[in-house]
């Protein structure tokens, strides 16, 4: 077994790093373009973001946000989320637009985007 050892003097300038992989990165997919999960991607932003007024002790508007069942039941005005439709979801209107959550901290456009494309993949109970 030959063990090779790096200096710094070995390393390639950052003008070169892209000939070292082994793919271009236009063939790389973006990462939104994989199946979100409820349980490992939705469901930890809702809870560090909308809990503690849609969920436990409170549940403003009707809209309990501690599951995927509950989401799905929506508010007292109806539905929030539209599964293959995020444009006419109102939890994507409401916080990317800025107004939900009224305190605390917003989403990030990560987070946002999360949501959008969880919806539009059908919001699966996964």
């Amino acid at each position: 077994t030959e063990i090779y050892t790096l200096s710094l003097h070995d390393a390639l300038p950052i003008s070169d790093l892209s000939s070292a992989t082994s793919a271009p990165a236009a063939t790389e997919p973006p990462v939104a373009s994989g199946a979100i999960s409820f349980a490992t991607d939705i469901l930890p932003i809702l809870e560090s973001r909308c809990i503690n007024c849609h969920g436990g002790d409170r549940t403003e508007k009707g809209l309990d946000l501690k599951s995927y069942t509950s989401l799905m039941n929506g508010s007292e005005r109806g539905p929030v989320v539209v599964a293959g439709d995020a444009t006419n979801s109102s939890l994507v209107n409401l916080v990317s637009s800025g107004k939900m959550p009224k305190r605390g901290p917003k989403l990030t456009p990560e987070q946002v985007q999360l949501i959008v494309d969880w919806i539009n993949q059908g919001a699966l109970n996964n």
